[in-house]
């Protein structure tokens, strides 16, 4: 790869680590009893969508950091999609979610492939093989880490910031299962994206990229003033585009957010600037189960009305402005500087 950013070609690259790693991964699985053959399909197919951001930003904290391109390096960049597809895998079971990406939920996708079997309590086996699924996706992303062929001492660079990863990733999801159902605050729902998604989506994966290149503190420091803004954007973005984006391009269900009561900020937007008779309109939708369009439309004219997906779209554009900013300070090429702002393009203006 040339210095110029080719996004599809990248996607390419990885795509290819990803399926031949999860393909040889399912064969071993296989080998052990043909019975595993539901779990083995569900780990081929959790990484076959995205548009690899985080091995972007893996890669890009390399580049920035004055390395050549590595087929090494793309290896160790691509196991960032196995740790997000280990936390879609978790997140969805969590959550309940029926879809994602427009198909069904790795936990859905077993207890069908289990129902065929004419086996009883398919639906709680279903649930703990995609609770395992997702597990073994997390050891797989730091064996493929581990077994990229970057030299050792590069390796021991990055390694302690995997606890970091992994500490903070949980603690976001945590944080949110906390807070599901609770009262609307819009610092606790930036504090959950945050954790959550923000750091292990484009901060983490940038400082192990830089880490792994040998990057010093300053351009470090700069690699987190740009990503944790601009992870933060991607992850506000997602919240406006449950609500307010057509689901034939995001995939998931449109009242997943407000049927589950989740704290986001722009739910917390909305309760903000509510009186106490629209507040009361929300209490008789929140955490529903049994919502319909009706509802849905209520929801969002009530979200206009009160101006809360303006300001998050205002909070989203701050961020992205602050990113952008660092990255003038990061002393990074000029090549380096010109992908990253593509990125935060890619991830903040988007439709799915």
């Amino acid at each position: 790869m040339t210095d110029r950013w080719d996004r599809d070609a990248f996607k390419a690259r990885v795509d290819g680590v990803l399926h031949g790693f999860l393909d040889e991964e399912s064969r071993h699985l296989l080998a052990i009893d043909d019975t595993l053959a539901p779990v083995a399909g569900q780990l081929r197919n959790a990484a076959g969508h995205g548009k690899r951001l985080r091995a972007a930003f893996c890669y890009w904290g390399w580049r920035a950091a004055g390395q050549p391109d590595s087929d090494a390096l793309l290896r160790a960049a691509a196991s960032m999609e196995l740790v997000h597809a280990a936390a879609v895998v978790h997140d969805d079971l969590i959550d309940d979610s029926a879809l994602r990406h427009g198909l069904p939920t790795a936990h859905v996708a077993l207890e069908t492939a289990l129902s065929r079997s004419g086996r009883p309590r398919v639906r709680p086996a279903a649930r703990s093989l995609a609770m395992l699924v997702g597990d073994h996706l997390m050891a797989l992303a730091g064996e493929l880490f581990a077994t990229s062929g970057l030299p050792a001492a590069y390796l021991a660079r990055a390694r302690p910031l995997w606890a970091a990863l992994a500490r903070e990733l949980v603690a976001g999801e945590c944080l949110e299962i906390l807070h599901t159902g609770g009262p609307p605050d819009t610092g606790t729902s930036l504090k959950v994206v945050r954790y959550k998604t923000a750091k292990y989506t484009v901060e983490h994966p940038l400082l192990i990229g830089g880490l792994l290149a040998g990057a010093g503190p300053a351009l470090r420091d700069a690699y987190s003033a740009y990503g944790v803004p601009l992870g933060e954007a991607f992850q506000l973005r997602d919240d406006l585009l449950g609500l307010f984006g057509d689901p034939r391009h995001t995939g998931k269900e449109e009242l997943d957010d407000v049927r589950a009561h989740r704290p986001t900020a722009l739910l917390a937007e909305t309760w903000r600037a509510a009186d106490a008779r629209q507040r009361e309109r929300l209490r008789g939708v929140l955490g529903r189960r049994d919502l319909d369009d009706t509802h849905f439309d209520d929801v969002r004219d009530l979200m206009r009305e009160l101006g809360a997906p303006q300001r998050v779209e205002q909070m989203i554009h701050t961020r992205v402005e602050q990113a952008t900013r660092a990255l003038d300070t990061a002393g990074a090429p000029p090549h380096a500087r010109r992908a990253l702002r593509d990125l935060a393009r890619q991830a903040t203006d988007r439709v799915h």
